[in-house]
């Protein structure tokens, strides 16, 4: 028997290809081409082929809710060192150590965290370097272009801000002798120079406001942009000139009319409603083909309340901060808000009080079940990533910032947050600059908790929320409530993977205070 080897790095080509059926058929019509033995030069010669590789750059995305060892996935890095979150697992050593902030580069956290993100990079480098060779409408080809750009970005936006300064790729690595694979770091200015320029690049790629099908949209764009900007106005860019933009740019999103919040916390995660309205940009999934695997890892541990047959508590919230949450807010409201309390036996049998709270903001009743219908245990709920209220507040923020105070339009993005929140909101008059600030703090806390947004807000404000006072400490000193461990200045980035390091010793050193080779 003939064995063929496939470079991996065509695998999720394939495999996307496959999802394409027109341009399946046509490639397999028009090429009489060996597929196990394809090359990026003979790969990228149609129209399918372009549709086809930036399918697998949204596939790549996927890896936030891979798993990292026993009993946890990937996004789980973003949630155990915010004080927001615990585990009710103690089988994963990694998970443990990084709700201990015990974690080094030996954590399979972070290697998947860089590998993943990286890997997203790789696919769309080669989008970039091989689609404008091919054949096909012009306007197709700048809005896949586009789509490129906008994931490359994300990626290294991730990157930067998880580790710091890190190599630069922009064009693809076809082979290990490639003296790339063993490039150094690069500074953090360069990096942000680059994840402007590619989302400036998208922006003017004719990309449309909004996505049905999941794409990358000019609104995912320019919400992301926005975001940036946020982050490069705080620690450790602080460019204070980036408030500006990132009000602008967040504005531009608001004043567009094509997004909305939902007028329910359940619709956030109905299937049906996926990338529309609130929903600017999520990771996709599709039931029986690419399913959620963040549904059982979400699960209270052992409670019996869903068809999937493994619920493990891996990550779940703590009570300080549930407690937090003012009185009469909609977003504590059992199984309606972000939260729930009890359940269904089995998931569609009689409802039970769960003795804690558990996050209720990703459920896919569906899969799990409700009352008095079973579960499928398959979901294909897409996973939220960024989110119109997101964009409020961050144009809340800003613009607080911009103007030494809040605005009337400032004031009018946070209300829009509390007001479907049931939550009362102060006049204009009744805020400064400084109150009105740790009240966008808050409202960013509480309503994009467990979406991997709290993290970077606590390093690019070197602040902690307190639960239990309701006010923000200073990171360095401050001590999770639930585990007792103490942020320290070298939390504010990750240690780079031991393993990258082994294997490229141009990474070296590594990030300060981390354990070294």
């Amino acid at each position: 028997m003939k064995i063929r080897k496939i470079n991996p790095i065509y695998i999720l080509l394939l495999g996307a290809l496959a999802l394409t059926t027109t341009g399946c058929k046509k490639w397999l019509q028009d090429e009489d081409k060996d597929p196990s033995n394809l090359s990026p030069d003979i790969y990228y010669t149609l129209p399918g082929h372009a549709d086809a590789a930036i399918a697998a750059a949204y596939d790549r995305t996927r890896f936030i809710g891979n798993g990292a060892g026993i009993f946890a996935n990937n996004f789980s890095m973003l949630e155990m060192p915010t004080g927001t979150a615990k585990t009710e697992t103690g089988q994963n050593t990694d998970l443990n150590n990084l709700l201990g902030l015990s974690y080094n580069g030996d954590n399979v956290f972070v290697l998947n965290w860089w590998t993943g993100l990286y890997s997203v990079i790789a696919q769309t480098n080669l989008v970039l370097d091989k689609v404008p060779g091919i054949k096909m409408d012009e306007t197709k080809k700048k809005q896949v272009l586009g789509e490129a750009q906008f994931l490359r970005a994300w990626s290294y936006f991730y990157l930067v801000r998880l580790f710091g300064d890190v190599p630069l790729h922009t064009t693809s690595i076809l082979t290990s002798l490639d003296p790339k694979v063993y490039s150094g770091r690069t500074s953090k200015d360069s990096i942000y120079t680059q994840i402007i320029t590619d989302l400036k690049a998208a922006e003017a790629s004719g990309l449309s406001w909004t996505d049905a099908g999941g794409r990358a949209s000019l609104g995912a764009v320019k919400s992301l942009l926005a975001e940036v900007y946020l982050t490069m106005a705080g620690s450790p860019m602080n460019k204070a000139d980036h408030y500006q933009m990132a009000a602008d740019k967040a504005n531009e999103v608001i004043t567009s009319g094509k997004f909305s919040l939902f007028d329910t916390y359940n619709q956030l995660h109905n299937e049906s409603l996926e990338n529309q309205r609130e929903h600017i940009f999520q990771i996709q999934y599709l039931g029986g083909v690419a399913n959620n695997g963040n549904q059982a890892i979400l699960l209270p541990n052992f409670k019996d309340v869903s068809a999937y047959g493994t619920e493990i508590g891996s990550t779940t919230p703590t009570v300080q901060f549930y407690n937090s949450f003012e009185p009469g807010d909609k977003r504590t409201v059992d199984r309606e808000g972000f939260f729930y309390t009890s359940y269904y036996s089995g998931g569609n049998g009689a409802l039970k009080s769960l003795g804690a709270p558990y996050i209720f903001k990703h459920f896919d009743s569906v899969a799990h079940g409700t009352s008095g219908k079973a579960g499928t245990a398959t979901s294909g709920l897409n996973w939220m990533n960024i989110r119109y209220a997101q964009v409020l507040l961050t144009f809340a923020e800003a613009q607080n910032e911009v103007s030494s105070g809040p605005t009337q339009a400032a004031l009018d993005a946070l209300k829009a947050i509390r007001d479907r929140a049931g939550l009362t909101t102060g006049t204009l008059g009744s805020y400064n600059q400084a109150s009105f600030k740790e009240a966008v703090w808050r409202e960013r806390w509480h309503e994009l908790c467990y979406e991997g947004v709290t993290w970077f807000d606590m390093v690019r404000l070197e602040k902690a929320y307190n639960p239990l006072t309701n006010n923000f400490d200073e990171f360095e000193g401050y001590k999770l409530t639930e585990s007792g461990a103490t942020l320290t200045k070298k939390h504010l980035l990750f240690p780079l993977p031991t393993l990258e390091m082994q294997n490229n010793p141009n990474l070296r050193p590594q990030n300060p205070d981390y354990p070294g080779l």
